[in-house]
């Protein structure tokens, strides 16, 4: 009998009869008189924690849940009808020029999310050698100063040789830090590190055509909705983030078991 008058109580305290009140009776009570929650809360206090946490983890499984079933209907929508980037006559390519998984990747040089998705690209082509082929393109945010001048120096780099393009631009993520702290300077001193020939650099960094590229992959990542760096699309499906191996594994594994 006092167990159930117990649980009458707070009813009770909200002036209700009923012992089941209706959601509308509970709202009206309430917007009538909010201290009756402020009571129940100090009665009991660390229930109300107890409560009010268990019910955020719950929203927040069930926000977890129904993201990943929106990022896998999403993911399987685009191995149907994959995304399709431009790859440009003469653009650097890492890796096999046949390789039968194209990652295309926009990425920000002085982006710290980006140098995590450059070990993990690295890692992609330890595993996967000749069957990967990276396109990188580029995606410089503005409030990171040195990310235009870096992506600038790598394409101008890049018409005097693929290979001095390559080891400027592990070269730059290996020294981020430096590129943040002494700006062009680590950008020159990395130029001529790589080989580079630094009067036909000067020369290549003011034209035109070099940020026009730029600006292109800026546009085309846009299109695909990447905004943030770093973004990838895997023969035509997308990661947005600086996404774990696994990721990119699962995604790689399913392109290269379709193709057999």
């Amino acid at each position: 009998m006092k167990k159930i008058f117990a649980l009458c109580l707070p009813v009770m305290a909200l002036g209700l009869t009923n012992c089941a009140p209706s959601a509308s009776q509970l709202k009206s009570a309430i917007e009538k008189d909010p201290s009756i929650v402020f009571v129940a809360i100090e009665k009991d206090p660390e229930k109300f924690i107890e409560v009010v946490n268990a019910a955020a983890q719950n929203a927040q499984r069930k926000s977890q849940e129904k993201a990943m079933e929106d990022e896998t209907k999403k993911r399987d929508d685009e191995f149907a009808n994959p995304l399709k980037p431009e790859i440009q006559e003469g653009r650097v390519i890492f890796g096999k020029a046949d390789a039968p998984v194209t990652i295309v990747e926009y990425s920000d040089f002085e982006c710290p999310y980006c140098s995590r998705g450059y070990q993990t690209v690295k890692q992609v082509e330890k595993e996967y050698g000749d069957k990967v082929r990276i396109i990188f393109k580029h995606l410089p945010l503005d409030f990171h100063p040195q990310a235009l001048p870096a992506a600038k120096y790598f394409e101008a780099i890049a018409r005097q040789g693929h290979d001095k393009a390559e080891k400027f631009h592990d070269a730059v993520f290996l020294g981020q830090s430096q590129l943040k702290t002494d700006g062009d300077k680590f950008l020159k001193a990395t130029a001529k590190k790589v080989g580079a020939d630094m009067a036909k650099l000067e020369k290549d960094l003011k034209d035109e055509s070099i940020m026009a590229r730029i600006q292109a992959d800026m546009e085309e990542a846009q299109k695909f909705q990447i905004t943030g760096t770093p973004g990838f699309i895997i023969n035509g499906v997308s990661l947005r983030g600086a996404y774990p191996f696994p990721e990119f594994k699962s995604i790689i594994d399913r392109h290269l078991g379709e193709k057999k």
